[in-house]
């Protein structure tokens, strides 16, 4: 019954998602990050030093505990583990073998006016938040929403929105993280896939038990680990290909703007689909206007909105333009150079071989040989998604608490956090490109009533950065 459910929904989903990525959101994403460029004159260019200066100025990885709020290195590195994840490896890749190396340009494109755009959100995030008696602080989009808009129309928007974001991240969204966690493992360990699924869900509910103390204790700490060790890794495989860089970067801009030649069909097709994978994908990675991070970013301890605004920017800088740049650089030197087995396009019989989740393990195997290059992915996309796992399930904890905040939000909160473990469980058992093109879906969603708010609020933005 259920298979012939998915039969029947699944072409309908691809159609819909398809319809939102090649339009509505390259234009929302693309427009709201222009907007606030420009309004912001570059801000993502000017700031982007004091930015730095606020995100690592205050480093610790043992970083004063407080119950209601964290510290601005803990906001930061809390955001990041939630916008490093699957999206980075497996996204990326997927991304690449549909729409060729030129994605990874449009995923730059995205990801700069991004900043510009997180920005604003982390902005409003720390504006509009509310600061109850007992220190207590709710922030986010929904706070932001209906400050744009008030009455119903702003009670629509922020609960379409806390919907959408609880289905996509907190449900659908870890059953992704903990796939691709599984499958990882199963690959370069042989660990069975219903251990992981156990051992990810008791990690995941002690940590989240805790409240967002231990969630940004636990991240200040890991985020660290999980990105020096990609690190080392990625430029260690860059080295050994270091005659192949000059390729690499000619195949990124000239596959953005010829993505025909390699991903074949007419101009305006492969065009269209390079800018959407990178649109898609980019937003699936970074997160920038998508309005999950504001979340993190509101319980931030600073002086000033304009302060965290410069530090989320950062966030986007290094998910996108560090880590999952050298992700690519790394896919594409091994596997779509001269010597390369893509070399000719995600074409014939190696369509049977290479897929989306072993894309990056081939290419780091081509490295440091299939066994370790195996493991190295494994653990560093455990990492990844882990943590990725962890801030979701906390992003759909805010909102459900908003949507029953008048009611048992206490026991709505509880319900909602079994039923994300439960997802984490089941994503660890099966695969479905069905699940993938759902979270896509709601992800998607997420974007119009954030968005709209950004552009609302302009001038509140605006007014603090001048």
């Amino acid at each position: 019954m259920i298979s012939a459910l998915e039969n029947v929904v699944y072409p309908f989903v691809v159609k819909f998602n398809e319809y939102l990525s090649n339009y509505i959101l390259v234009s929302l994403l693309v427009g709201v990050g222009l907007w606030y460029t420009i309004k912001t004159r570059f801000v993502q260019i000017r700031c982007f030093k004091e930015g730095l200066c606020n995100s690592f100025g205050g480093l610790s990885l043992f970083g004063e505990k407080n119950e209601n709020s964290v510290s601005p290195f803990q906001a930061f590195m809390t955001a990041i583990a939630a916008q490093v994840g699957t999206g980075n490896i497996v996204g990326a890749s997927a991304a690449i073998l549909v729409g060729g190396p030129g994605v990874v340009f449009w995923m730059w494109v995205i990801a700069f006016f991004g900043m510009a755009t997180i920005y604003a959100e982390a902005t409003l995030a720390i504006k509009t938040r509310i600061v109850e008696e007992n220190g207590n602080i709710k922030g986010g989009p929904v706070y932001y929403i209906t400050s744009a808009f008030q009455g119903k129309p702003g009670k629509f928007l922020a609960a379409f929105f806390a919907v959408a974001i609880i289905l996509a991240l907190g449900f659908m969204g870890c059953m992704v993280q903990s796939n691709s966690i599984s499958y990882t493992m199963q690959t370069a360990f042989a660990v069975q896939p219903w251990i992981v699924g156990v051992i990810l869900v008791i990690l995941s509910g002690i940590i989240l038990i805790g409240g967002v103390s231990r969630l940004a204790s636990v991240t200040e700490k890991l985020v660290p680990v999980m990105a020096a060790t990609f690190l080392v890794g990625a430029f260690f495989a860059l080295i050994v290909r270091y005659n192949y860089l000059f390729e690499t970067f000619k195949m990124i801009f000239k596959y953005a703007f010829e993505p025909q030649a390699i991903i074949g069909g007419g101009f305006w097709y492969a065009i269209k689909t390079a800018v959407s994978q990178g649109a898609k994908r980019g937003l699936f990675s970074n997160e920038a206007g998508m309005g999950s991070t504001p979340h993190v970013h509101a319980l931030a301890r600073v002086k000033t909105p304009h302060e965290e605004g410069t530090i989320a920017m950062i966030g986007v800088f290094v998910d996108t333009f560090v880590i999952l740049t050298l992700n690519a650089l790394v896919i594409i030197s091994t596997l779509y150079t001269s010597d390369g087995v893509l070399a000719n396009g995600y074409t014939g019989a190696v369509t049977d071989v290479l897929n989306k989740t072993n894309l990056v393990q081939t290419a780091f195997g081509s490295i440091m040989g299939s066994n370790l290059g195996a493991i190295f992915v494994a653990v560093c996309l455990c990492f990844f998604a882990f943590s990725s796992i962890l801030c979701w399930n906390f992003f759909g904890k805010i909102n459900t608490a908003y949507l029953f905040r008048k009611k048992n939000t206490k026991k709505a909160v509880l319900v909602y956090t079994l039923i994300s473990l439960c997802f984490v469980m089941l994503g660890s058992l099966v695969s479905s490109d069905f699940v993938w093109e759902l979270t896509d879906m709601f992800n998607n969603l997420m974007v119009i009533p954030n968005v709209l708010a950004l552009f609302a609020l302009t001038n509140m933005v605006i007014g603090k950065i001048k």
